[in-house]
């Protein structure tokens, strides 16, 4: 493991998180060092859930406009996902629960984390808490649709476990977090 002296951290923005220039000396394996500067987002941690329902082998996910894949090339700024949201100071476990609620109007209590990771570790330091759910109909407590002080505008949707595994492939769903979720339920066999 290499040795890493941060010498500098500036602030570049902080306007809706914040984006640092770091510079720092790393010491490699042969001895020698590397000044280096990198920049790095944060905008803090946050949690995504997968609500299933093993009787009518069904998924919830959200549709909503996500600005940078407009930017991106993705013409309608709309994606397909599964429900997440940043923890704002709580554990992962309760702000999923929250977000869950907000964003799906179901209310769920037993939920499973599954694993944790980066999501894009070059630039962004958010580590993701996977979760997934199983729900049904006497949980839904509200329209969800999202928090709108927060002015989301989130559409709810319950698809088929298989059609919404075959849109990845079809590529309907191209976010890396929902992905992950439809293959560790595929792979555990938690829906057939």
């Amino acid at each position: 493991m290499q040795k890493i002296e941060i010498l500098n951290t500036e602030i570049l923005s902080d306007n809706w998180y914040t984006l640092k220039k770091v510079t720092f000396e790393a010491t490699l394996k042969d001895g020698s060092t590397q000044l280096q500067n990198r920049e790095a987002y944060d905008r803090g941690n946050g949690a995504t859930i997968l609500l299933y329902n093993k009787q009518y082998q069904s998924v919830i996910l959200t549709r909503q406009f996500r600005l940078p894949t407009y930017i991106n090339g993705n013409k309608s700024g709309m994606l397909i996902e599964c429900c997440a949201g940043l923890l704002d100071r709580d554990n992962p476990e309760d702000c999923i629960r929250r977000e869950t609620e907000e964003e799906t109007g179901y209310q769920i209590t037993d939920v499973k984390k599954v694993f944790e990771a980066y999501m894009s570790p070059g630039s962004v330091t958010e580590i993701l808490y996977f979760f997934v759910a199983e729900y049904d109909k006497e949980m839904k407590v509200s329209d969800g649709g999202g928090a709108h002080d927060e002015d989301e505008n989130i559409e709810v949707l319950e698809l088929p476990f298989a059609k919404a595994y075959e849109m990845i492939s079809t590529g309907e769903i191209r976010d890396g977090k929902t992905i992950m979720l439809l293959q560790y339920m595929k792979i555990n066999k938690l829906i057939l």
